[in-house]
């Protein structure tokens, strides 16, 4: 009787790495990192994915990735280079155009953070992180002083500031520190939406309702969604309909909120719930926020896939 190796059983199928395929030739060689003449590589490329992503799941340290899936330095090799290279972040962007394309976002948006506790291994990056000898960042993407940790009562810690649709896919991530507002990050991640067409046209960046909790109720962002035409479905604080009833009629109106609507925001704690499935991002383990971040990444391709891995 044939068996499934207990690492092999989150492997790439077949339809799912025909959906990475068609693209990542084409980014590969538009950011330069495709292989030269010489010899053939020892390992595949769907191979060396695999051993990413089995990884990412896991949580375990890179020495320890099996060997089936090649040298644990060919493995994290690609994943740093990619990184480096932005290639996690525009096969993401890919996947997330061909669904768009299908038919697979629903573009009702919720917005909401998590935070992730990082463990003993994540600390110790330079603190100058453009003086390494290879620097994790790019000029237009230098890494962050902090390194997206901070102090709080559990320790260190980073936060995930996440955006989903309703069919519990991941369309913007925007890491900070631990201890950082929630409210502050909510036009960043909203800013980072960008899903191109397939065809003529600009990237589609609007949706047509935000929900999010009262962490996120503000005069500013209800401004910045009522500007871009977007409708909000976010409950007023207790506070602050208390100061609206004392200001009288210069209060204003107040907040149009629909609870029916708001009732879908557990869309965006099933997607978290999701992402956490991957050991290595319900844990930070990585130093550098980028790298970090690449992992994020690569758990959210991993959603994606499941959605398009049965479409033509």
């Amino acid at each position: 009787m044939n068996r499934i190796a207990a690492s092999a059983r989150h492997d790439l199928s077949d339809a799912q790495w025909a959906v990475i395929r068609r693209s990542l030739w084409t980014l590969l060689q538009v950011n330069d990192v495709s292989p030269g003449p010489g010899r053939p590589w020892k390992y595949s490329r769907r191979q060396l994915i695999d051993g990413i992503r089995w990884r990412i799941r896991v949580g375990a340290p890179w020495r320890d990735v099996p060997s089936e899936y090649g040298s644990w330095q060919r493995v994290y090799g690609v994943f740093r280079q990619w990184q480096r290279a932005g290639i996690w972040a525009r096969l993401l962007i890919t996947l997330q155009a061909w669904a768009d394309a299908a038919g697979l976002i629903v573009w009702e948006i919720s917005v909401d953070s998590t935070i992730v506790r990082a463990h003993q291994h994540a600390g110790g990056a330079r603190r100058d992180p453009q003086a390494q000898i290879e620097p994790p960042g790019r000029p237009d993407r230098p890494e962050p002083s902090d390194h997206a940790l901070g102090r709080s009562r559990g320790g260190w810690t980073t936060k995930l500031h996440l955006a989903g649709e309703q069919g519990l896919k991941i369309l913007s991530i925007v890491l900070t520190a631990g201890q950082r507002g929630d409210s502050p990050q909510f036009e960043p991640v909203l800013e980072a939406i960008g899903v191109p067409r397939l065809g003529a046209g600009r990237p589609r960046c609007r949706p047509v309702e935000v929900r999010a909790d009262k962490a996120y109720s503000s005069r500013a962002n209800r401004a910045y969604l009522r500007k871009r035409g977007i409708r909000a479905c976010i409950p007023v604080k207790v506070d602050q309909q208390a100061n609206r009833k004392a200001k009288g009629r210069h209060g204003g109106r107040p907040f149009a909120f629909d609870p029916e609507s708001y009732k879908k925001r557990n869309a965006i704690e099933r997607a978290i719930n999701q992402l956490k499935q991957h050991r290595a991002l319900a844990t930070r383990y990585e130093k550098l926020a980028l790298r970090y971040e690449a992992v994020v990444q690569v758990a959210a391709i991993n959603v994606w896939l499941r959605a398009l891995q049965n479409k033509p």
